[in-house]
């Protein structure tokens, strides 16, 4: 059977008793396992990023930017491999493992123009013979924790920028699909990055928690649940770290009388349903306002919901393929069933979908919800899966106050052709991204990635330029030049008059 190991200062490295199971999703077949570290793993990829720290960060802007175009060049290279990869681990179709390494690049690409984004300030003349500048520097040893939805994507949103920046860096993959991460990294290094600045360790709780105690790991970036977004937040902060810890979702899109209704049911199945719904920015939720708007979607969604085609990952047709583990299939079914025992209408149920010639694959059809209350806890929490659930409002305030109102403030969209209802939305609604008539409002690499209450910790969002404040400190220097003669001593503080 394949083993999956730790890529640490340049090579695969076997370290850990422990391993887990990493699944075809496909068949439900174990096809590898994958090392789980301990604590001395993760010193090893931190002594290896330290040691690898002084040449990479005195490496100027301009070569590092040169690692990053000959990373992007290989990773396209190889996407049909990369893609074929992620696919068989994670389960979802290869046009869409496409999507996910391809918007990793889009990072990458913002990440080759890190000598104009590292340029700092200058002030001539601040004083008498006095000038002020500033400087952006790396911060040292850098980790990120990812998830297993964007087993490439998230890595590289993360990854991309810290090592432009100057940093080095160590990754811990979700363990559930593991091989792309490692791939990467030996793709970074075929590009030019000396071995330890980019290392990944495999493993579970007991390396995350060696991650956020390090004491020479300087920032910590993180994607996942919000509990455990929480908790990283909290430890490594705690620890004297800076923490970016994005959380969980429950993505609403507004749908307004005057609407589009036949695009707006194509946004909505591919948001709620693509992925499988394995995805923190799917659309999940439907606002139908005003009377009647529920039913006009209905009466569209269901015939375009029973063409959808569920099938394997690399079966062209298929709309989505399986979830990620039998774990996740049933906790997904619980939410079906915690919906209809809490009283909303199940119109399209997805459980005990079996594809022929797969039955043993983790798959579940598109389930469509209709008369969901706020009070139900299949709405509060975040389900992750292929469901979708309509809410009805009299209002547009009504409406406004859901997503508003939530524990998470990850992203939603507003569908309408007011103009004016558009932009009051966007003003008053309590979330951190926001798509008008577009359905996944994932920003576009050189802006910036994050949500509001529960869907983030921390106060800098990632990549864009705030993925550079991340993994940069500011340095500002004051000089002067004096033309010799000395002065009196001044006990007071210097202002500039």
């Amino acid at each position: 059977m394949r083993q999956i190991t730790h890529f640490i200062a340049g090579k695969p490295l076997v370290h850990g008793d422990r391993t887990g199971e990493v699944f075809d999703p496909n068949t439900g077949a174990v096809q590898a396992s994958v090392q789980f570290g301990t604590a001395r793993s993760v010193d090893h990829a931190v002594a290896a990023a330290r040691k690898a720290f002084p040449e990479w960060s005195a490496t100027n802007p301009q070569r590092r930017a040169r690692v990053m175009f000959a990373f992007k060049a290989l990773v396209e290279r190889e996407m049909d491999a990369l893609a074929l990869m992620l696919s068989q681990e994670h389960g979802k179709v290869i046009a869409d493992s496409k999507g996910d390494i391809q918007r990793g690049l889009d990072v990458i690409e913002f990440a080759c123009g890190v000598p104009h984004l590292l340029k700092g300030e200058y002030t001539e003349g601040a004083g008498p013979g006095i000038d002020v500048y500033s400087m952006r520097q790396p911060l040292g040893v850098c980790a990120g924790i990812t998830p297993f939805n964007f087993p490439a994507m998230i890595p590289m949103w993360m990854f991309g920028v810290a090592i432009a920046c100057g940093n080095t860096f160590v990754l811990k993959p979700s363990e559930k699909d593991p091989t792309v991460p490692v791939r990467l990294a030996e793709l970074m290094m075929e590009a030019g990055a000396p071995a330890g600045v980019l290392n990944v360790v495999q493993g579970d709780k007991d390396v995350v928690d060696a991650i956020l105690t390090h004491p020479d790991i300087r920032a910590v970036s993180f994607v996942g649940s919000s509990d455990i977004a929480q908790y990283v937040y909290a430890t490594g902060t705690a620890h004297g770290k800076r923490v970016q810890a994005m959380g969980g979702a429950k993505n609403h899109g507004i749908v307004l009388p005057d609407a589009d209704f036949d695009q707006v049911v194509k946004d909505l199945v591919g948001s709620a349903f693509g992925s499988a719904g394995e995805r923190c920015m799917a659309l999940p939720v439907a606002v139908a306002v005003g009377k009647g708007t529920a039913e006009q979607l209905i009466e569209r969604l269901e015939p375009e919901m029973a063409r959808m085609k569920v099938g394997v990952s690399t079966d062209p047709d298929a709309a989505y393929g399986p979830v990620v583990t039998d774990v996740h299939r049933k906790k997904i079914e619980s939410y079906i069933q915690m919906g209809v025992d809490e009283g909303a209408t199940l119109r399209v149920d997805g459980r005990g979908f079996k594809l022929q010639g797969y039955e043993q694959g983790f798959f579940i059809g598109p389930t469509l919800f209709d008369h969901v209350k706020p009070a139900m806890k299949s709405y509060q929490e975040e389900i992750f899966g292929p469901v979708l659930q309509i809410m009805r409002t009299d209002s547009f305030e009504e409406a406004v106050a859901l997503p508003t109102n939530h524990q998470y403030g990850n992203g939603v969209a507003i569908f309408t052709r007011n103009g004016r209802a558009a932009r009051e939305f966007a003003s008053q609604v309590q979330v951190g991204m926001v798509g008008i008539n577009v359905p996944i409002p994932v920003p576009v690499a050189y802006h910036t990635f994050g949500g509001w209450k529960r869907s983030a910790f921390g106060d800098v969002n990632q990549h864009g330029p705030e993925g550079v404040r991340f993994y940069t400190k500011i340095k500002t220097i004051t000089a002067r030049w004096p033309e010799g003669g000395g002065e009196e001593s001044s006990f007071v503080i210097p202002t500039m008059k």
